[in-house]
């Protein structure tokens, strides 16, 4: 029997309610239970506020505009109705939800006529990500109105969250893998290694409903279908790096760069960034570089793109990420902007997966494969001082900083761990997100100018506002970010813009201050925005557990007022 998309927005409201992770994962676990096989990837993908798989490409390309018009249209619903809903959530999808049922109210009679399935959501939203060309605007509304006018108040709350990517339940990919264990009766080891080897946990828990535990032996690295990237954490010093390894380490230059997967087979190359979105047609050199040097016929590689000037040195990172989103013109942009790519690691070649292979195995089997495409600049040494000049040279020659790597590490896609540290000799500026920005004074004046900076809540999902600064971005920039971000309003008032909680930006800071302005009680002193992170999802911001811990560790060295 289809499962109804109502039990999966049941599921969702429970999972917001609850803060124990044993009782999230037997809701979840539960839950997989009950579905049929084909239900598995979409219902495991929606739970975890994407529409589609990890590694899919499509992409849905309804801003917030396109909902709220569509909305208004279903409910009869004034901005009136949606102002009073703002004020009190800025979560999008309670606000729908809250907008629904008022107008239904107001109208005495209810929009729901037929109960909605998880497959009909799928196919909907697979419609919308297909409508493109002409008129792809009113198709795709077409297709929402529609997907909309059979939910419940309850349904379209997190249809909404699942569009616009607004999950915010708590239930992240890990819990997930824990439920999958669960509910299939597998180790979770198994689970996470099938997860790591496939880039998703919804596809390997689609394949354990349909064939059990036996149909985790066809998992093997697929050819174009990224994986999540190994993290790393971050260290203090070199001195602590090399204690926390135990001795000897590799230090690499961290490049002011960005980091690609990338995927070769045959003469065929596809190139990942790290959102794991595709990005090949924007980098043709590099595209001709791995196609001309690297032997194996298959190999799955990763490494970090740097634009660099006419000398050679790297350019600021807002060049590179010119390059990123640039779809026409590329033969005039690679021109302008040149870039050059530095390999770090292999994850796969010719059928053998090397995940489990020691860092230093992976290292050389990587300088034997690549031709004469450069590595990444590396010292292996146990020496304090001997590593601090290795930093220096580093910085000297324009990079960030350095990347510590234990050097019998295996590589652990999507883990974020002490196996890899990296260290940057400047107070560690923050990745946050923008929640609202207002508009600016004198020659801003017109302009979105003035940026609320949010962190994540690592237990809730929420955005929680840690201060605001108007530094740091060009003219151009600020013209460009209030574009942005008037795509992206929820609310429109004199002042400015309240946003979904979607453009990461880099934030540098002098210290984090106690304040009884932010409800997390903290605030960043002298924010300054460093550049606009196009590379990294709001799921990869920094938490709001990371800033405190940040704000404890000052008083290692300076005092601390005592409470009263």
């Amino acid at each position: 029997m289809p499962t109804s998309f109502k039990l999966l927005a049941d599921l969702c409201e429970k999972l917001e309610a609850t803060k124990k992770r044993l009782l999230l994962v037997d809701l979840v676990a539960d839950f997989l239970k009950t579905l049929e096989a084909q239900e598995t990837e979409p219902a495991i993908s929606m739970v975890l506020g994407r529409p589609f798989p990890k590694w899919s490409q499509k992409t849905l390309d309804v801003s917030w505009t396109t909902l709220s018009g569509v909305i208004k249209r279903i409910t009869g619903a004034d901005d009136a109705v949606f102002s009073r809903a703002f004020s009190s959530s800025v979560d999008a999808g309670q606000v729908v939800k809250m907008v629904f049922e008022e107008c239904r109210l107001k109208r005495q009679t209810t929009l729901v006529e037929r109960s909605l399935t998880i497959m009909e959501v799928k196919r909907s939203l697979e419609a919308i990500a297909e409508a493109y060309g002409q008129d792809s605007r009113e198709k795709k509304e077409r297709l929402v109105e529609a997907l909309f006018s059979l939910a419940s108040p309850l349904e379209v709350e997190y249809l909404v969250k699942i569009i616009i990517g607004g999950m915010r339940t708590g239930f992240y990919e890990g819990l997930m893998e824990q439920a999958v264990a669960k509910a299939f009766e597998v180790s979770l080891d198994e689970v996470q290694r099938a997860s790591m080897t496939v880039g998703d946990i919804s596809e390997v828990a689609a394949v354990l409903k349909a064939k059990g535990k036996a149909g985790l032996a066809e998992f093997r690295f697929r050819m174009f279908r990224p994986v999540n990237l190994m993290l790393a954490q971050m260290a203090d010093s070199i001195a602590e790096a090399l204690r926390e390894h135990g001795g000897k380490s590799a230090f690499e230059y961290k490049y002011d760069g960005a980091r690609v997967q990338i995927h070769k087979s045959g003469d065929e190359v596809r190139i990942f960034s790290r959102r794991l979105t595709e990005v090949t047609e924007s980098l043709p050199e590099i595209v001709d570089m791995v196609r001309s040097n690297v032997g194996a016929g298959e190999a799955i590689l990763e490494g970090e793109v740097v634009a660099v000037d006419g000398s050679g040195r790297p350019m600021p990172f807002q060049h590179l990420m010119r390059r990123f989103r640039r779809v026409q013109g590329i033969e005039d942009a690679a021109e302008k902007i040149p870039l050059k790519l530095f390999l770090f690691d292999i994850l796969y070649a010719d059928g053998e997966s090397l995940v489990t292979a020691s860092y230093i195995q992976r290292r050389q089997l990587l300088s034997q494969s690549v031709g004469a495409i450069p590595l990444a600049e590396q010292l292996v040494t146990d020496n304090v001082e001997e590593a601090e000049g290795f930093l220096e040279k580093a910085m000297d020659a324009g990079h960030e900083g350095l990347m510590v790597k234990e050097l019998d590490s295996d590589y652990a896609p999507g883990v974020r761990g002490k196996r890899w540290l990296k260290i940057k000799p400047i107070l560690e500026p923050l990745d946050l997100v923008l929640v609202a920005a207002e508009y600016g004074y004198g020659r801003r004046h017109g302009w979105l100018s003035d940026y609320y900076l949010a962190a994540r809540d690592a237990e809730t999902g929420e955005f929680v506002e840690v201060g605001k600064t108007f530094k740091g971005l060009t003219d151009a920039e600020i013209v460009e970010m209030t574009k942005r971000l008037k795509e992206i309003a929820t609310q429109e008032q004199r002042w400015g813009v309240s946003v979904l909680p979607r453009i990461v930006v880099e934030v540098a800071y002098n210290e984090v201050q106690e304040s009884l302005k932010y409800k997390c009680g903290m605030t960043l002193r002298f924010a300054r925005i460093i550049r606009i992170r196009d590379d990294k999802t709001p799921e990869e911001a920094d938490t709001i557990q990371r800033v405190r811990e940040i704000y404890e560790r000052q008083f290692l060295k300076k005092g601390k007022l005592k409470s009263d």
